[in-house]
């Protein structure tokens, strides 16, 4: 389970540039739940994703992972239990690598260094099988750079290697944003494949609102850093794309625009 409690996050403290993006603001997200997390431009949806993964941090309250206090430690340590993948395919995956490089990289993450090859011959058989699965013909291209991979690629293989390791939490930003239709379509196949697949607690910042309906259990609207809409289960499912775009309108004549 994951909680924010009465989290704070203010920008240019002291100046007549600050704000307050989050004051006050809890939310509590049960284990094997999918939420998708949409909101306009600065409603605080992908830094709350930041907060969660240690990116920025907080000015007040608590984040609690699985009953511990995360809320102090580094990023790097929080990755260990979070998988992460960006709007931007090429955060995700390592460009001057082949494949094979890259899942080994994933393969061994959070373990320490040694002086041993960074490649293990034995995986590569496991490495192909995963490949396989996402149905684009990688298996067959492990000594490929990553670089000279389409989009689409490249984002199946980050989320792929995102859940390699044993995680507890999928942190998708806006993972489908940057692709054409017919292979965001493709990525949400597989996001949904993964996350029912390996059980995992899932949150999924999109601006895509059919995503947003179709996909996940738990349907979540942010405006200027709290939750406007909340709905889960039988009550999501009840949701219909004008419900979404009245809630919008309803907040962008509130905002003036």
């Amino acid at each position: 389970m994951l909680e924010l409690q009465q989290i704070g996050k203010y920008y240019n403290t002291g100046t007549i540039n600050e704000m307050c993006l989050f004051e006050d603001f809890s939310l509590t997200i049960r284990d094997r739940q999918f939420v998708s997390v949409v909101g306009s431009n600065g409603s605080g949806k992908t830094s709350m994703l930041n907060i969660i993964c240690g990116s920025i941090p907080l000015d007040s309250g608590k984040i609690i992972m699985n009953g511990r206090d995360i809320t102090h430690l580094p990023e790097h340590r929080r990755q260990r239990s979070i998988g992460r993948v960006y709007q931007n395919p090429a955060m995700g995956t390592c460009p001057n690598m082949t494949i094979l490089e890259n899942m080994s990289l994933a393969d061994n993450k959070g373990r320490p260094f040694s002086l041993l090859p960074g490649t293990s011959r034995q995986r590569i058989d496991a490495y192909r099988e995963s490949l396989k699965t996402l149905g684009l013909g990688l298996e067959d291209k492990l000594d490929v750079k990553v670089g000279v991979l389409s989009g689409g690629q490249r984002q199946a293989m980050a989320l792929l290697m995102s859940t390699m390791t044993p995680i507890e939490f999928l942190i998708l930003d806006e993972h489908t944003a940057a692709l054409d239709p017919k292979t965001a379509e493709t990525i949400m196949v597989l996001t949904d494949k993964i996350v029912k697949e390996k059980k995992l607690t899932t949150i999924m910042v999109t601006h895509n609102l059919r995503y947003a309906l179709e996909y996940g259990d738990r349907l979540l609207m942010m405006h200027q850093g709290q939750a406007v809409l909340d709905k889960e289960g039988k009550e999501k499912d009840a949701i219909a794309m004008d419900d979404i775009l009245k809630k919008f309108n309803e907040i962008s004549i509130e905002c003036g625009n």
